[in-house]
Parts: C-alpha cells; sequence; structure tokens
C-alpha cells in the first residue's frame, strides 16, 4: 500500500497516544481507499442479500436491506467543514478510532476518512438484557468546498476528533487578451 507520510508523529508510547495527547493518522494515496470501498461494497452487498435472504426473498425492500447493511458494518462518521482565511479545517468525530486505525486520502476536492479498529472479543457469563454494538470500520467520503493544497495538508486526532488541516489553493484569475478590430 503507497504511503505518503504528509505530517509524522513524535515518538511517543501507544500508551501516550491513547491518552487525550493528539496523534497523527496517516494519509494513502487514493487507490488505497479505493481498493478498500470495493471491499466495503462487496462485505455490505452480501449482507444486504442475506437479509433479503433473511426476509423471505420478498420484492421491493432493496434499499432497506442495503441501508440496514451498512449501518450493521460501518461506523457513523459526523463531519463539520470550516472555512478560515486561507484554510480549510475538516473535524470528524471518529471515536474509539486511534491514529493507526485510521487512513486519509485527500484529494483536492475530496477528502476520504477510512477506519478499521482492531478488536477482541471479551466473552461475559451471566444474562444480557440489553446490549448495543458499534461497528468496528469507518469509511466517510466528504467534497471539498474549494480545491486544496494536497501536498500541505495537516492531520491530527485527539479525544476521537480527527482535524484535517489544509491550505486553499490560490484561485488562477482567467486571463484576458485585447484584440484590436478591424486592422488588416
Amino acid at each position: 500500500m503507497a504511503e505518503r507520510a504528509i505530517s509524522q508523529s513524535s515518538g511517543r508510547s501507544l500508551a501516550t497516544q491513547a491518552s487525550s495527547a493528539a496523534s497523527t493518522p496517516r494519509f494513502v494515496e487514493p487507490q488505497a481507499i479505493y481498493n478498500r470501498m470495493n471491499e466495503l461494497y462487496d462485505a455490505i452487498s452480501r449482507r444486504a442479500f442475506e437479509l433479503f435472504e433473511g426476509d423471505g426473498r420478498i420484492l421491493g425492500r432493496d434499499l432497506d436491506h442495503w441501508f440496514k447493511a451498512e449501518t450493521e458494518l460501518l461506523h457513523p462518521a459526523h463531519v463539520q467543514i470550516k472555512e478560515s482565511g486561507d484554510t480549510i479545517i475538516v473535524d470528524a468525530e471518529v471515536p474509539g478510532f486511534n491514529a493507526n486505525e485510521l487512513q486519509l486520502s485527500l484529494e483536492p476536492r475530496r477528502l476520504t476518512i477510512s477506519g478499521k479498529k482492531q478488536s477482541s472479543s471479551e466473552e461475559k457469563k451471566g444474562n444480557v438484557v440489553y446490549s448495543e454494538r458499534c461497528s468496528n470500520e469507518l469509511l466517510r467520503s466528504v467534497e471539498l468546498p474549494v480545491e486544496v493544497n494536497v501536498s500541505r495538508a495537516t492531520a491530527t486526532l485527539q479525544n476521537g476528533i480527527l482535524e484535517l488541516t489544509a491550505l486553499k489553493l490560490a484561485a488562477k484569475a482567467p486571463s484576458i487578451q485585447a484584440k484590436s478590430a478591424g486592422a488588416a
């Protein structure tokens, strides 16, 4: 998987990174995220078909099955985009993920966040009255309002909030050429 370091994390231990200190997720090429998207699409398709079969193969609920499969397999990531002078700041809620589990792909007009938690299951004895689980995978793609400088972007993760800061690309002024009329 091709990676390019845009912002380096310091040499802190994993215990320090797990605390409230900021850590740096890694940037990857768009192709790496695209491959992950294809894997997730296949997984969602399989789960949606399982739901279809479990519903008695009744036609007309395709979208319901698809959305339910997405909900089961992907963790939601709420995003806020802010403009500040010559920068764009994207904040994404990614609770439970650490910097090593996240991958970012930044293109001039798009940010894609992908993550996969390495979780271990714990078996508890006794009667469970109520239990909720959250997916251990994340995929979110966001269109940016302006083009950004991909090579000068930085990202930090602190307290479950991923913050990406990128400089806006300078708008190119259209060139106007004057032509004289009638002279031959």
